[in-house]
C-alpha cells in the first residue's frame, strides 16, 4: 500500500506541480505527518523532491525532472511509447499529443516504427475517419447505428453494440451485438457505408468464440486445383495445411468457404488458373458467370 502511494504522489506531482502537505494528505487520506515520512522516502530514492516554507510554499518536484530507472527501465519506457504509437495510426491530435508529452517526460524520441492506412486507394479520409469512430465507440462503449451492405449488395441499418475491432485474414471487423437481429454478428469494415456514434451507452459482454467445428457446420468444403504460376497468391490466402503440392507443382487447395457470392467472385478473380474440383456443380455455375461477363463484354 505505501509502495503505491509514494508512486501516486510523484505522478501527482507531476501533473499539478507544487502542492501543500495538508492538499496531499486529504488527496491520499493519510495525516500531514506521514505525508513528510513519504516525502523522505521518496526523496532518499533519488528523486529531486523538496518543501519550500512561507505563503506559496509547498512540495514539489524539480522542474524538468525525468521519470528514471527507478521506475522504468530504457525498454519500459520505448515499449510505452512504442504501444502508444501503435494506437494513433490515424489522425488522432489527442493520442499524437499524447506521445508527444511522454516522450518529453521520459527524454526519449519515439521511433517512427508503424504506420498504418485503412484508407483504400483513393479513399484514406472516409476510411480513416470511419475507424476512428468505431474504435471510439467500442472504448467508450457506445452504441451506433451503422448501414451495412450484405454479401448479396442489400443494404440494411443497423443499430450495434460495437464489442472489440479484429483484424483477420488481411480484413478489419467489427465484433458486435445486434439489437435488430438481438444477437452477436461479425461486420466487415469495407461493407459499413455508414456509421454514426449514438448518445447511449451499453454493457459491454464478451463475443461468443467462433470454433472450427462451427465453422464448418456453416461453410462447405470447396477443394480447388491452381498452376505453379499462382502459388506467390494462393500460400497468401491458405493455410499450410489446407494445400498440397502435386507432383507437377499444382497446388490443392482443400478448405471450408460460404458458397455464395463472394465465393463466384472471388474464384473468378483468379481467371482460367482455377480448377474446381468439389463440389462439382460448382464448375457450372462458374462457367455460366464466365460466360455472362464475356457476353456484356465482348468486343
Amino acid at each position: 500500500m505505501k509502495e503505491s502511494r509514494l508512486f501516486k504522489i510523484v505522478y501527482f506531482l507531476l501533473v499539478k506541480g507544487r502542492v501543500t502537505a495538508p492538499e496531499l494528505a486529504e488527496k491520499f487520506e493519510v495525516s500531514v505527518r506521514t505525508i513528510y515520512r513519504d516525502v523522505d522516502v521518496i526523496s532518499s530514492a533519488g528523486i529531486p523532491i523538496y518543501v519550500t516554507t512561507g505563503r506559496n510554499g509547498g512540495i514539489q518536484i524539480l522542474d524538468n525532472y525525468v521519470l528514471e530507472k527507478v521506475f522504468f527501465s530504457d525498454k519500459e519506457k520505448q515499449d510505452i511509447l512504442a504501444a502508444l504509437q501503435s494506437l494513433s495510426v490515424v489522425d488522432n491530435t489527442y493520442e499524437r499529443e499524447m506521445l508527444t508529452k511522454l516522450s518529453a517526460l521520459f527524454n526519449k524520441n519515439s521511433e517512427n516504427w508503424f504506420e498504418v492506412d485503412f484508407g483504400r486507394w483513393g479513399s484514406k479520409t472516409q476510411d480513416n475517419v470511419k475507424f476512428e469512430l468505431l474504435k471510439k465507440a467500442t472504448i467508450n462503449h457506445k452504441a451506433m447505428t451503422i448501414v451495412y451492405v450484405s454479401s448479396y449488395c442489400k443494404k440494411t441499418t443497423r443499430k450495434i453494440h460495437p464489442l472489440k475491432l479484429l483484424y483477420k485474414a488481411k480484413e478489419w471487423y467489427i465484433k458486435a451485438y445486434c439489437t435488430e437481429k438481438e444477437d452477436f454478428r461479425l461486420f466487415k469494415m469495407n461493407r459499413i457505408v455508414e456509421c454514426e456514434i449514438l448518445d447511449e451507452d451499453f454493457i459491454p459482454v464478451g463475443f461468443p468464440d467462433l470454433q472450427d467445428t462451427e465453422q464448418q457446420n456453416t461453410y462447405n468444403k470447396i477443394v480447388l486445383r491452381f498452376p505453379k504460376e499462382t502459388a506467390y497468391r494462393v500460400y497468401d490466402e491458405f493455410k499450410d495445411e489446407e494445400l498440397t503440392v502435386q507432383e507437377n507443382g499444382d497446388l490443392i487447395a482443400a478448405a471450408y468457404m460460404p458458397e455464395d457470392a463472394w465465393l463466384i467472385g472471388y474464384l473468378l478473380s483468379f481467371g482460367a488458373y482455377v480448377d474446381v474440383i468439389e463440389p462439382v456443380y460448382l464448375r457450372e455455375v462458374l462457367s455460366d458467370e464466365a460466360k455472362k461477363i464475356y457476353e456484356k463484354n465482348k468486343p
